[in-house]
């Protein structure tokens, strides 16, 4: 029989896992790593130097009498332009903001060298306003709040959860700017459901406790009362007044807690955008929570603005933003990112299948038999009751209660309460449930006609499940008659990639980066995002950003290692990593990418001891690849 084979990891034996260093780079950062791993021909790629062109595939070339592998790239008119792998670094995965491709560039002409230049001037303006913005915030008085007393610190005790290494970081980090004498503008970023709530609800305290007044602010209905909720059962045992203002309250409560927030009887107010209008007034506001911003409206954000002058804010927000992004704007604004999941939180199974009955009732009943609840989300207001006919005809054992947006308020509230109460057991919806609701008991949520959803909903909708420790479900149904358009599949395939918690940050890049990065930055950008690719305009708003600050400071910008010319050489040795001895492309191509980015020795070396640990001796090939990259390593210095 086959010899049985136990692999035991030496955290196993040992009980702990040595702790990996994180290589540190020359000058304190390491060029940007782009993806190249999953490249695939008729991708399109950005050569800093040459544009936007097509990959067509790895050719091995003979250049000067020697063999090496280069990256095959078609641009405009059949141009063809052959990328050796020491020269990796300078290309990268073109992505844009646009479902539809990129025009390639034509090689040899001043074409890119513009495009180029349009993106640096936009770049540069964007830097001096956003630090422009942060010195004038720096500079206004803000409202310094006292050490946490003991009232604080008992509510801290009360969080039922532990608090994850990010949420305490981001925890620590509002409370400080809270404390500083400076108005408060940070943004936590968080995936759905990793406790950004919590952060919202401690900071509110603080500022209540300090004898300022709170206004949180979400741009649904649903959302605001979830805080509600949220924010009620967290601050119960609180000497805290509590008041919702929102189109769902009739309007002679909602004069009366207008009255109530002018006279300061109310400590917390939260509502949808009816609290930003001019009839609301605050007798002493001091901090404002912004929910999900990039959903309010241009003239909201305005009104906004004109409100955050001296106030501390505090904006959350699980549209993530690129990390990338996030470098290039440290120390400008504000940010903290939660990238861990809760603990005892399970992955959610996702299949993406073609709709069929069977599936669904069987995804019902079985929901049903753990005494969970299920969300059926069907898009679209005029079928919806003939969709909820038909699952009664398919489940008749369950009972289902309808939601959608164009239900008077009051019908909508009323619904969304006696569901919430377990008076049915499914929910026939349409995407109104996308943001932020919390119903731990619903852990099952089919999607139908989901090829009409964009990702970012998808994403959304299926963050909705997977809240408690129990294994969520998400059936993704499309119709199998109908052709799927092709960013139809594409966005399928994304979802069921990022299957596990978390990878939001994964999906994103396909879909959502860019328009985090247009909330963050202004929607105009995403013109000039599209021109150079979102890499490489991050890399020049980066380099915009250092050259700002450092002319402000009076002192030269240190130059950006990639962006800058590089050391190059070139021997009469073969030199790459032969496929017989690394034979999968994509680890190869990751390996060139990494060698040709590396800036320090000591690099170089970790890089060398891995793949000797994988592959085993190098070859000759690979052995020279190596030494010339530690030779210009060394030239470089």
């Amino acid at each position: 029989g086959e010899p049985a084979i136990e692999l035991i990891t030496d955290t196993e034996i040992f009980g702990f896992a040595k702790q990996r260093r994180a290589p540190r780079a020359a000058g304190g950062r390491s060029a940007p790593r782009t993806a190249l791993d999953d490249l695939k021909p008729g991708d399109y790629l950005v050569h800093i130097d040459h544009g936007i062109g097509k990959f067509h595939g790895i050719a091995t070339e003979r250049i000067g009498g020697r063999e090496l592998e280069c990256l095959d790239l078609r641009y405009a008119q059949g141009d063809r332009l052959l990328v050796p792998t020491d020269q990796l670094h300078r290309v990268q995965p073109y992505v844009g903001p646009s479902s539809s491709p990129p025009a390639p560039t034509r090689l040899g002409t001043e074409q890119w060298r513009r495009a180029k230049a349009r993106v640096r001037r936009a770049v540069e303006d964007i830097a001096e306003d956003l630090i422009e913005l942060h010195a004038k915030r720096a500079a206004l008085p803000g409202i310094p709040l006292a050490a946490d007393g003991d009232l604080q610190l008992e509510l801290e005790a009360s969080f039922p959860f532990v608090e994850t290494p990010d949420q305490r970081e981001a925890i620590e980090a509002v409370r400080r700017d809270q404390e500083a004498a400076k108005p408060m503008d940070r943004i936590v970023i968080g995936d759905v459901g990793y406790g950004k709530t919590e952060i919202a609800v401690r900071a509110a305290f603080k500022a209540v406790t300090s004898g300022f007044q709170v206004a949180v602010l979400a741009p649904t209905t649903v959302l605001a009362q979830q805080h509600l909720a949220t924010f009620s059962e967290r601050l119960a045992a609180m000497p805290v007044r509590i008041d919702l203002l929102s189109r769902l309250r009739q309007p002679a409560e909602q004069r009366q807690t207008i009255a109530d927030l002018q006279s300061g009887a109310v400590d917390i107010a939260i509502g949808t955008h009816r609290l930003i209008q001019k009839d609301v007034r605050f007798r002493n506001l001091g901090l404002l929570i912004i929910d999900e911003e990039q959903r309010f409206g241009v003239q909201h954000k305005e009104r906004l603005k004109a409100m955050r002058a001296e106030v501390d804010v505090l904006t959350l927000s699980a549209t993530p933003i690129p990390r990338s992004l996030h470098q290039a704007l440290t120390g400008i604004r504000d940010m903290s990112t939660i990238a861990t999941a809760p603990e005892e939180r399970l992955p959610i199974a996702t299949s993406v299948l073609p709709r069929d009955d069977a599936v669904i009732r069987q995804a019902i009943l079985r929901e049903m038999e753990r005494q969970g609840q299920t969300f059926f989300l069907h898009n679209s207001v005029q079928t919806i009751d003939l969709a909820a006919r038909r699952l009664r005809e398919l489940a008749p054992e369950a009972r289902f209660i309808t939601a959608h947006g164009q239900m008077p308020p009051q019908m909508l509230s009323a619904a969304m309460r006696r569901f919430t109460a377990g008076e049915a057991d499914v929910l026939v919806c349409t995407t109104i449930i996308e943001s932020g609701l919390d119903m731990p008991n619903v852990n099952t949520i089919i999607v139908d006609d989901a090829e009409r959803l964009g990702l970012a909903q998808l994403y959304q909708l299926r963050g909705r499940v997977g809240r408690s420790s129990q294994r969520a479900f998400a059936y993704l149904l499309y119709r199998p008659e109908r052709a799927l358009s092709e960013t139809a599949q594409q966005r399928l395939a994304a979802i069921l990639d990022a299957a596990e918690l978390g990878a939001g940050f994964q999906i994103a890049l396909r879909d959502l980066q860019i328009r985090g990065a247009g909330n963050l930055l202004g929607a105009e950008q995403s013109g000039h995002i599209g021109a150079v690719g979102f890499t490489l305009f991050t890399q020049l708003l980066e380099r915009a950003v250092r050259e700002v600050r450092a002319r402000a400071a009076g002192e030269p910008a240190a130059p950006l290692e990639h962006l800058g010319p590089s050391v190059s050489v070139d021997l009469p040795l073969p030199r790459r990593l032969p496929d017989e001895w690394m034979p999968d492309l994509a680890i190869r191509l990751d390996f060139y990418q990494r060698l040709a980015a590396a800036q320090a020795a000591e690099e170089v070396e970790e890089i060398a001891a891995e793949m000797h640990d994988r592959f085993g001796e190098p070859p000759e090939a690979a052995r020279n690849l190596l030494d010339s990259v530690r030779l210009r390593v060394r030239a470089a210095r």
